[in-house]
């Protein structure tokens, strides 16, 4: 039979999802080639990588339902001190209550190598919380599947490599050997009952229909049999996907989200995608994955993995609460709880230009716009910080910033109650200004440091005989 014959002879059938007849017009098998195709022309080694267009264009499909996975215990441990089984702990109460009632933060993958790592879950699956769910990760290894029957998980992630990178490269197989050896762990699960979650390693330069589709495929037919559910994880582990619409695959974030949802059959809830950095592009990418088809985005807890990083998870809260005009219960103010516990706890220094949770992210230190703040926080505040986070705009102290200015940022900083805030005629605030005239009369032109400022109010304060409650607290 001719490929015209089999084009004919192909089913037609209703998309459900726009009431349009259509042909699948490929049967996509496993193109087991003799030699790694490793997308030269795209990532020649030597050179910048190329980000080519074709200009084919897939449709936004939104699923109704998406949400958030944690990965701060597993990717976010390979770039850090490892936790304590303390501090894994405390880290999940938290998730738990940042996820909402509706368990936004939906699941989150621990190690199982060490004995600290097997104490974090086992602590962790006591808490009885249905989410976010405690799961595991390992290598497509029976040694390391035996771990998770130890142990009782319902669900483990795999790691299922599927660039020729790193089935030729590293594991030194053919795809068909690689495939092999993966279905017949993935089947080991399911004879326990165990749900896999495949880490699709290296996605965006896999060969996404001569490999990804046909094992995706295979996935779906194992999914049938068994009847567990068999989730499919596209990793960007080099940070290589673009969300540009009409760029080639394999870089392409919509591309490939469309090809394992309507090419692959993987239903929208098990699909899910992760992020690298490494080209500024982990955050936008996650949206995007969500905004074609994925329901499941996985991150880390302030970015914090391998290299460049994840997605950070507090990003996505807040765009979830964009996409869907709603944060559906999620408790923001964790986020900054989570911040401070990372600082004081943990010794972790968040950089403070770090959206949501650096030290600067809401301080205004530019003359001008001092000036628009004072006047109206919204001029300058991306929202009501001080409302979602805890964290009160801040206006940085400079020769522009006069009386007010500086009161101003005294009763933000140290979050002073109505009735403890200073005015700007108060003693205190006239003393720091002073102090900071003379120190721009001397020929000084940065803005003054939280440090500096806080000593000067510190001394001004023993000066006066006074006490403000925030401030001898800090």
């Amino acid at each position: 039979m001719n490929s015209q014959d089999i084009f004919t002879n192909r089913p037609v059938t209703m998309n459900r999802r726009n009431h349009l007849l259509e042909i699948e017009e490929h049967m996509y098998i496993l193109d087991d080639v003799k030699k790694p195709n490793v997308f030269r022309n795209m990532f020649p080694y030597s050179e910048i990588p190329k980000i080519p267009f074709n200009d084919r264009i897939v449709p936004h499909n939104m699923p109704a339902e998406v949400w958030i996975t944690d990965t701060t215990f597993r990717d976010g441990q390979q770039s850090r001190a490892p936790y304590t089984t303390e501090q894994i702990v405390h880290i999940y109460d938290c998730l738990h209550r940042l996820g909402g009632p509706k368990g936004l933060i939906r699941a989150s993958e621990f190690f199982l190598y060490s004995k600290k790592d097997r104490d974090a879950v086992y602590k962790c699956m006591e808490r009885g919380y249905a989410f976010p769910e405690v799961t595991s990760w390992i290598r497509a290894s029976k040694e390391d599947f035996k771990l998770v029957k130890e142990i009782g998980m319902k669900e483990t992630g795999i790691l299922v490599s599927c660039s020729d990178y790193h089935i030729f490269m590293k594991l030194k197989k053919t795809r068909r050997e690689a495939m092999e050896h993966y279905l017949s762990v993935i089947r080991d699960c399911l004879e326990e009952g165990i749900s896999p979650r495949c880490h699709l390693e290296d996605i965006t330069r896999a060969d996404i229909y001569g490999y990804v589709v046909p094992f995706c495929l295979e996935l779906m037919k194992l999914m049938q049999e068994y009847r567990i559910p068999i989730k499919v994880r596209a990793c960007d582990t080099m940070g290589y996907g673009v969300n540009y619409p009409g760029a080639v695959i394999p870089r392409s974030v919509p591309g490939i989200v469309y090809a394992i949802h309507t090419h692959a059959g993987v239903p929208h809830e098990m699909i899910e995608w992760h992020g690298h950095n490494d080209f500024y592009k982990a955050v936008v990418n996650s949206t995007t994955a969500w905004l074609y088809g994925c329901c499941g985005v996985n991150t880390s807890l302030f970015g914090i993995g391998e290299r460049t990083g994840n997605t950070p998870l507090e990003a996505m809260v807040f765009e979830y609460a964009q996409l869907k005009g709603d944060l559906d219960g999620m408790d923001t103010t964790v986020i900054t709880e989570l911040a401070e516990y990372y600082e004081k706890e943990i010794g972790y220094k968040i950089p403070s230009r770090t959206p949501f949770v650096g030290k600067n992210f809401n301080v205004t230190r530019a003359g001008i716009h001092a000036d628009g703040l004072l006047k109206n926080e919204e001029i300058y505040n991306i929202f009501d910080t001080e409302k979602y986070l805890n964290r009160p705009v801040l206006c940085a102290v400079s020769n522009t910033s006069g009386l007010a200015g500086i009161a101003h940022w005294i009763n933000a900083y140290y979050k002073l109650d109505e009735a403890d805030k200073v005015d700007k005629n108060a003693a205190l605030v006239q003393k720091v200004k002073l102090w900071v005239d003379e120190e721009y009369a001397s020929g000084r032109v940065t803005v003054i440091t939280d440090e500096e400022l806080t000593g000067v109010i510190k001394s001004c304060c023993d000066e006066l005989g006074i006490l403000i409650p925030s401030i001898a607290e800090r």
